[in-house]
């Protein structure tokens, strides 16, 4: 077969932005010039929730993981000398989707660009924010009506443009198998479609416009045949409801379009090598098949368990692609799947699961009535909760976390501090004084006028995008934004699912659980209370809630008191709760490297407060140098990915709690 009869490869792009506007986009030229085909932008937790950088909550996330946008002037810089016109751009945004593309839209027309033309993505589902990755803002009803006008908006102004991506990827990470996140993500698309077609605002006989640009982004985990075929039945699944429940008959617009990310928290920081060959099996799961091939691949780096990835490492997961792309003859095929008896069967129990679950969701009241009951939570801490036991006892195994432990050096990690990339600790000043300069010079008037028309706008019922647009020309900021909104609005605080969680791991006699609980119980007892208080505690902007929440679950089943409030805390907040509940300890959870400036501030705080017997545990993606730091600060344990044993941390947790209050140790039998 020629070169010329080949299919044609996947979008190729590398999730990235860190810093400043200017700093990323020198990244993005570079990795252009690389071969990368497609952009996708990472913003940092501030831009993500609606916050400017000179805000309390903004306080060490600022360009951390990702680019901070706050204007019109920060979207320029992003995207100078890089034609928009001709990029296709995927924005990894939700609660603030509208916001950020009102933004490109107004430097791609500064640039001359027709909008008819632009393409992309913005993600847009504030489902799976509820339940996993924790940047929402605003309560389900106004968000969904913000999606809503969103894809209106889009239809008619920039046909191209995929105004949601409909996100099942942070519910693989937060524990759904492979039923759940089919199931999930579909109740998500069934919602959002509904509120489409019933909204007004687009002709029922524009339904298959919408249709067409509704797009997906999922998970690709190691088990890569199970994972091809949750892609086929996603496939199936998808073409029966866009033909069946909105009588969509266009096969070209009833197709199932999507992105991928494979699975970055499956990988692992021991043996940080092992990375690389599960990102090339889990690309494998989205490429194989050709009848259910991702539109466009994007992989993590092998060293994103310990930190921010290189320039150098997000290219070798670029080359990746490359060679299977362009040195193999997988584009030579039709789908190599078809015939196969063991697929196809696989294929069916995935579709029947998933229709089924997917029909209880719907007699609930839809998905948005299953986030607000706290059902599709607590589904997946359960899940999640299931999947940790298993891999703490060795039913499922992970190569060298729980098994082949044993390893000659690895050169890769043998300066751990050059292994990955910093962010600058004085680029947040910078930031926020070039934020402080851009209000000082814009036309205030101009933008107050733009916000008030914002905010009568959302009190009323009108499309919500042109007032946004002229938001964006005005000068206003992010944090400015939202915060209009959220006096419409009000805010949203998702459930935690950490009540009602079932109990994962036994505590029968003899077992690791039981000798915990004995400790707990011992010392609970010597310390003249009923039960051991255990204060979970996310500060700052991080919604990676998944690892705090088996920390709680574990805790409440040793017979811990757990305090556990949810994510997006101020220090000041924390330490107010662990004073008021007089719990014996605080365990502080950050992914997204706030932890140098946060922690300690917590532990400052709570000195001022008198509370010198409460020792504070610090858990996240925290590099050893850091660690070290925090211990000398006075942290009590710093925990990280490869402490992977959440019942042998919660006994290490009461160790401290004894060690702290002056009490001999207690031995836990072997």
């Amino acid at each position: 077969m020629t070169e010329r009869q080949k299919d044609r490869p996947w979008l190729m792009r590398t999730y990235a932005g860190h810093s400043s506007a200017d700093e990323s986009n020198a990244l993005y030229r570079r990795n252009l010039a690389k071969g990368q085909t497609g952009l996708s932008v990472a913003f940092d937790l501030p831009t993500q929730t609606g916050y400017d950088p000179d805000h309390i909550l903004a306080r060490g996330e600022v360009g951390r993981v990702g680019v901070p946008v706050s204007h019109l002037g920060d979207m320029r810089r992003l995207f100078q000398d890089i034609p928009l016109e001709e990029m296709n751009t995927s924005m990894t945004i939700n609660a603030t989707a509208m916001w950020l593309l009102a933004m490109y839209q107004v430097v791609a027309e500064e640039q001359g660009a027709d909008i008819a033309k632009l393409q992309g993505t913005t993600q847009n589902d504030i489902v799976k924010e509820y339940l996993s990755r924790g940047t929402h803002v605003f309560p389900p009803v106004p968000s969904l009506r913000l999606t809503t006008d969103m894809i209106a908006y889009t239809v008619s102004h920039i046909p191209k443009w995929n105004p949601i991506n409909i996100c099942s990827y942070h519910l693989q990470e937060a524990g759904a198998t492979p039923v759940q996140e089919i199931a999930y993500a579909m109740s998500t698309a069934i919602a959002v479609l509904d509120a489409v077609r019933d909204s007004g605002q687009v002709p029922l006989e524009r339904m298959g416009d919408v249709v067409a640009r509704i797009s997906f982004f999922v998970n690709a985990g190691v088990r890569f045949v199970e994972e091809m075929c949750k892609m086929r039945a996603f496939t199936r699944i998808w073409e029966t409801v866009t033909r069946d429940r909105y009588g969509i008959e266009n096969p070209k617009q009833r197709r199932f379009r999507y992105g991928v990310q494979v699975n970055s928290l499956g990988l692992t920081e021991a043996q940080p090598e092992n990375n690389v060959q599960r990102i090339v099996l889990e690309m494998l799961a989205v490429t194989l098949s050709k009848d259910a091939r991702a539109r466009a691949v994007q992989l993590p780096a092998w060293n994103e368990a310990l930190g921010l990835p290189r320039p150098w490492d997000q290219q070798w997961s670029l080359r990746i692609q490359q060679v299977l792309a362009h040195e193999s003859d997988l584009l030579e095929y039709a789908d190599i799947f078809d015939g196969s008896h063991v697929i196809e069967a696989k294929v069916n129990e995935l579709v029947e699961q998933s229709l089924a679950e997917i029909e209880h969701i719907e007699e609930m009241g839809g998905a948005m009535a299953a986030v607000e009951s706290g059902y599709l939570k607590s589904q997946l801490v359960s899940s999640h909760a299931e999947r940790r036991a298993r891999i703490e006892s060795g039913e499922e195994k992970i190569v060298g976390v729980n098994c082949y432990e044993g390893t000659e050096p690895s050169p890769l990690t043998a300066d751990l501090d050059a292994a990955i990339m910093t962010v600058d600790p004085a680029n947040e000043a910078r930031v926020v004084a070039a934020l402080h300069e851009w209000r000082a010079n814009r036309d205030e008037s101009r933008a107050r006028k733009a916000v008030e028309a914002l905010k009568s706008a959302a009190a009323g019922t009108e499309n919500l995008m042109e007032a946004t647009v002229e938001c964006a020309r005005a000068g206003v900021t992010t944090g400015e934004w939202s915060f209009a909104l959220r006096d419409v609005f009000g805010e949203f605080r998702a459930p935690t699912g950490v009540s009602s969680a079932p109990v994962a791991v036994t505590a029968e006699a003899g077992t690791p659980l039981a000798e915990v609980r004995r400790k707990v119980a011992a010392t609970a007892a010597d310390l003249g209370v009923g039960k051991l208080r255990l204060l979970v505690g996310k500060p700052g902007l991080d919604g990676h809630s998944n690892g705090a929440e088996q920390i709680a679950v574990r805790a409440r089943d040793a017979g811990f008191e757990v305090v556990y409030q949810g994510i997006r805390l101020t220090p000041e907040q924390i330490v107010s709760a662990a004073v008021a509940e007089d719990v014996h300890c605080v365990g502080l959870s950050i992914l997204s490297g706030s932890h140098a400036e946060l922690v300690p501030d917590v532990l400052t705080r709570l000195r001022r407060a008198g509370v010198d017997d409460v020792p504070v545990i610090a858990g996240g993606i925290i590099p050893p140098a850091d660690a070290a730091k925090l211990i000398e600060s006075g942290v009590a344990a710093v925990f990280t990915p490869k402490d992977f044993g959440i019942t042998e941390i919660i006994g290490r947790i009461v160790d401290e709690i004894r060690k702290a209050n002056k009490l001999d140790p207690l031995e836990v039998p072997a």
